[in-house]
């Protein structure tokens, strides 16, 4: 190993004139947030991002909305993709010693887009019946 490799980065920067920002600075939560959301989006021109600073505590909301279609690419199996965004936000706000909230709203809630389907997801569960069911076994009595 050469001695720059065990050099701190920072300091190898401020020898090139480079600065790190200071860990007070806010981070811009509206394009690190369209940077997350927009490759899961088919229409990207559809999200709209709203970011509300709280004057009185470090917290922050943002709000996004976009097209209901894309609610399943956006949340990911299980809610692994909006976990993750959470979590790339939250370490963001961390940094700046802030707190975040994060709210995803839509054209259709998830559940309303298949009321249809559910019916048949719990006809899976039984086999369809080709007879009628059969009667009870009668009983014999001595």
């Amino acid at each position: 190993m050469s001695s720059n490799r065990s050099m701190p980065e920072s300091s190898s920067r401020e020898g090139l004139g480079h600065s790190t920002p200071p860990r007070s600075a806010n981070p811009n939560y509206v394009e690190l947030v369209r940077f997350l959301i927009q490759p899961f989006l088919e229409s990207p021109e559809s999200l709209k991002v709203d970011c509300e600073l709280s004057a009185s505590r470090p917290k922050i909301w943002i709000r996004l909305a976009f097209d209901s279609s894309d609610k399943g690419r956006v949340f990911g199996r299980g809610g692994r993709n909006i976990q993750a965004i959470r979590t790339v936000l939250e370490a963001a706000a961390q940094s700046s010693g802030q707190a975040i909230y994060l709210d995803v709203f839509g054209g259709d809630p998830v559940g309303n887009r298949d009321e249809a389907a559910e019916p048949e997801s719990s006809s899976k569960s039984q086999p369809p019946r080709s007879a009628p069911p059969k009667s009870a076994p009668k009983l014999r009595t001595q």
